[in-house]
């Protein structure tokens, strides 16, 4: 990961790097404009290879910072979600208003999204943003009747319309409501609820007394839901933070933004089992996300945890595989964006590889303790780091093998 990463104090769309430790504070400024230039020489390098080295881009997504300005975005959110920018349509769904049966809800959603928009914002700027916001919902949900309109989901959409504008927006939300977002945009939530399913058995992975208490007292997952299906956009107030996050979302596989749910109870076990042990008193605590989040380190644990604990390991605690193939995170094997060789979340393995001497054994080094449910384990990021790059080297091929060729973008 490239460190300290960040622009100068007042660019809005720069993602501040917190709790980078020590090697943070030894770089002085000019140090810090060296690596984020020379980021942007990798991300614009990777943008004009023939082809654009998507693979790389998705690296440089997940790194520390991530894509670091707008203006960067709007040249790789295409590339990631492999939309052709260079001839797009003129569309609106202006006209979509008299006769689509969402609109009044989508009108409701997008008149109570102020705080969506940054402070400051002129009010007829911001009014023109929110009737953009509700013809980029509207014709993409006309272009695709099988998909169904929730509450939350003009959260991801307005993050797009600021980022690429109201054109561009439109063909990148369809492609991740299509793909990504598919399972919360069913006719019903029992995909969704799977998904929220994922959430506990990570947890359990890791911190069994966390889990066995949060179990104790009954507080199911219903606080990770706004988490979830708007990709903590309605629950993060600096902006920053959010693109950051769908910088490292869309760079990976669709599960990812219930590990990232994950890493955040995880980082607040001390406040958790502090509080009394039931449902009010623990859901009161976890729906209300603290905005000071230490958002790298928790990225970095986030994709360690993808690592150790793949989805397909975890579907089998949940006993949901049957659902599973039915969900867009079971079809992402086969999610192959530009180059044949690429496969999801490589970036993310790649990353451990380096970490292993020839003499480690594999092992599970974050796998709990079954003898004594209430052991912890110490020193987390090391042993996820050793534990991830052990189970990727060795598993690598059999948990990412496509169970068939399936071109899903013709």
């Amino acid at each position: 990961m490239l460190p300290g990463l960040c622009l100068p104090e007042g660019e809005r769309v720069c993602t501040r790097p917190l709790e980078a430790g020590p090697v943070l504070s030894l770089l002085s400024p000019p140090d810090l404009n060296a690596k984020r230039k020379k980021k942007v020489a990798h991300i614009y390098e990777a943008l004009n290879s023939d082809p654009a080295d998507v693979d790389a881009l998705r690296r440089l997504a997940i790194d520390e910072g991530g894509l670091l300005t707008d203006e960067i975005r709007q040249e790789v959110w295409p590339k990631l979600l492999n939309v052709n920018t260079s001839d797009l349509p003129l569309l609106s769904g202006r006209s979509l208003r008299q006769i689509s049966k969402d609109y009044q809800q989508v009108l409701l959603d997008v008149r109570r999204s102020l705080r969506r928009f940054p402070p400051g914002m002129p009010d007829e700027q911001r009014e023109g943003l929110q009737e953009e916001l509700i013809d980029v919902i509207l014709l993409i949900l006309q272009q695709n009747p099988q998909l169904h309109y929730y509450q939350g989901y003009h959260d991801i959409v307005v993050t797009f319309l600021l980022v690429v504008g109201e054109r561009l927006a439109t063909p990148l939300v369809e492609k991740l409501s299509t793909h990504h977002l598919r399972d919360f945009m069913e006719p019903t939530m029992d995909n969704t609820k799977h998904i929220l399913n994922y959430l506990m058995p990570i947890i359990d992975q890791v911190n069994p007394e966390l889990h066995d208490f949060m179990q104790s007292a009954e507080v199911g997952t219903i606080f990770a839901l706004s988490w979830l299906i708007t990709w903590f956009g309605h629950v993060l107030s600096d902006f920053r933070h959010v693109v950051r996050l769908y910088d490292f979302f869309l760079a990976c596989h669709p599960l990812m933004p219930i590990y990232f749910a994950a890493v955040i109870v995880l980082h607040r076990e001390q406040e958790v089992l502090d509080c009394d042990c039931d449902m009010a008193s623990v859901h009161h605590l976890l729906s209300q996300i603290p905005q000071d989040l230490p958002y790298e380190t928790l990225i970095s644990r986030a994709g360690d945890l993808f690592v150790q604990f793949p989805p397909s390991r975890l579907a089998r605690e949940v006993a949901a595989q049957q659902q599973a193939e039915r969900t867009a995170a079971s079809t992402f094997k086969d999610f192959e964006l530009v180059s044949a060789q690429q496969r999801p979340d490589m970036v993310l393995r790649r990353r451990f590889q380096g970490l292993l001497r020839p003499e480690e054994p594999a092992k599970d080094v974050l796998t709990k303790p079954r003898t004594n449910r209430f052991v912890k384990l110490a020193v987390m990021g090391l042993t996820v780091a050793l534990g991830a790059a052990a189970l990727a080297v060795v598993k690598s091929a059999l948990e990412w093998a496509p169970k068939f060729q399936l071109q899903l973008f013709p």
